[in-house]
């Protein structure tokens, strides 16, 4: 795949996970029924996961839970990895 559209693929996703962080957080405050983490998640993997640190940040939604802490930080490790490896093969 070409690096313009993995970047692009990484905004799109990025976009889709801050906004659906955003609609997660009016619904945490409303005590309406929530985005389920496994879906943040998944966004998270295909590449929105600059959307979701971003939207952590300005929402201080998220932020307190070990266990999701976690996940996102092994996401974000394992897309590190992957830039890392194919740079490596790459160059």
């Amino acid at each position: 795949m070409p690096w313009k559209a993995v970047l692009l693929v990484y905004a799109v996703a990025s976009l889709v996970s801050f906004f659906t962080y955003w609609i997660d957080k009016r619904r945490s405050e409303r005590g309406a029924w929530r985005v389920s983490e496994s879906t943040l998640h998944w966004i998270e993997l295909v590449g929105g996961w600059p959307g979701a640190l971003l939207a952590m940040k300005l929402f201080r939604h998220k932020t307190r839970k070990f266990s999701f802490l976690v996940v996102t930080w092994a996401i974000i490790a394992l897309h590190g990895a992957g830039w890392w490896w194919f740079g490596l093969r790459a160059g």
